[in-house]
């Protein structure tokens, strides 16, 4: 029998957001890897540790939810007026396969931390002291995201008193700004997919459902919690030990995907999983959230639950929260009702783990609505610098 060895490959294992995932730079990586195919995806499974049939990734660096099974590739960037290009994969925790299908919200946090981290940044752009401005070129759904990074030193301030809903301890905050985040600038695209700010969706075998379809962010699927049985205080206990009310879930998703041009199939979504997300919206209420703090109805403006990769999240997905504080902005959307209704800049929302804040700046231009950007604080850390190591034969 012959004995495999293994390569190993220079990786970092950053938090960004309430998100993990291991980093690379693209010029690290093997180089049947460095272009998009078989082989990087192979890689990043063996990675992660996927796919698992027992839902661990004992043998990988994921940990067995869709927070913590993601991979990313950063580069000097292609593009004019941008400092890195930022590729993101979801890794599939039971299937053998990558989604590129969209952002990582979390992640885009690290991704303006890494690239400093890694010397990918004209070191005179960094400042000795103060906020580093990183121009990332998000590759999957080609759009910027600025990150203004704290810098102390000449090096990345990583400790801080931010505090992050969802994330255990506090660091330094880093504001991200999603510019023209909608889908309303590319060939035949639109904020609104389906044309309308709220459609009735028909979900084969479960009925009929209001719902606002937006591609802001990330492609998103809302319904109102009362209307599927929920009331938007839901942990993830609640929901994801119910094989039943997950098939629910992913027959809306699936019908939202469906109505929203995503796909053309049903049979599609099964190698779509990352997008579009589904998420559910209700009043604010009293509630307690998993760390056991108490929110209260007068600290938020609505509730707000999303499901990640099949599974409700135990905080809130970045991307989601751009298509919350977009949709929120529109009145008229399930979204923006929840809130309240009207004209809105902001909101803060309650989600499983506490709350979090996001702006948007949404205009109407010639009955079309867009926005123009969207706005948050998350943080991010490097917990782990090194090489990860994979069977060669993996690639």
């Amino acid at each position: 029998m012959t004995q495999a060895t293994q390569i190993k490959i220079p990786a970092t294992y950053m938090r960004g957001g309430t998100s993990k995932g291991v980093f690379f730079r693209l010029q690290d990586l093997p180089a049947s890897c460095q272009t998009p195919g078989e082989a990087r995806d192979r890689l990043f499974m063996r990675v992660i540790g996927s796919p698992d049939p027992y839902a661990a990734h004992i043998d990988g660096m994921g940990g067995a939810t869709s927070s913590t099974s993601k991979c990313v590739i950063l580069s000097k960037s292609s593009q004019p007026d941008h400092d890195v290009d930022y590729l993101y994969g979801q890794v599939s925790i039971d299937s053998p396969f990558v989604d590129w299908s969209g952002n990582c919200g979390n992640l885009s946090t690290a991704a303006g931390a890494f690239a400093i981290h890694a010397g990918l940044l004209d070191p005179a752009r960094i400042p000795e002291n103060g906020v580093c401005t990183v121009r990332v070129w998000q590759a999957n759904i080609q759009k910027t995201i600025i990150a203004q990074v704290p810098v102390t030193n000449g090096q990345v301030q990583e400790l801080g008193d931010f505090e992050l809903d969802g994330v255990t301890f506090p660091a330094a905050e880093i504001v991200l700004e999603f510019l023209d985040p909608s889908d309303d600038g590319e060939e035949g695209g639109s904020m609104f997919p389906t044309g309308n700010l709220v459609d009735d969706l028909e979900v084969p075998g479960l009925g009929t459902f209001k719902a606002t379809m937006i591609t802001a962010g990330i492609p998103t699927v809302f319904v109102n919690a009362e209307d599927i049985g929920y009331q938007g205080t839901e942990l993830r206990e609640d929901i994801n030990g119910n094989p039943e009310a997950l098939a629910r879930f992913e027959a809306i998703r699936v019908a939202g995907a469906l109505r929203m041009g995503l796909i053309k199939t049903p049979e599609e979504a099964l190698k779509r999983q990352h997008t579009p997300k589904i998420a559910f919206v209700s009043r604010p209420r009293d509630y307690l959230a998993s760390s056991g703090k108490q929110i209260k109805t007068d600290d938020i403006d609505l509730l707000v639950r999303a499901l990640s990769m099949g599974k409700l999240h135990h905080a809130m997905m970045g991307t989601c929260a751009v298509a919350i504080g977009t949709a929120a902005a529109v009145p008229g959307t399930l979204v923006n009702l929840a809130a309240g209704g009207g004209e809105r800049e902001a909101v803060r929302f309650g989600h499983p783990s506490g709350t979090l804040r996001v702006g948007a700046e949404a205009r109407q231009v010639d009955g079309e609505w867009t926005v123009t950007k969207a706005i948050m604080s998350r943080s991010a850390r490097i917990i782990m610098e090194g090489w990860v190591r994979v069977p060669a034969d993996t690639i």
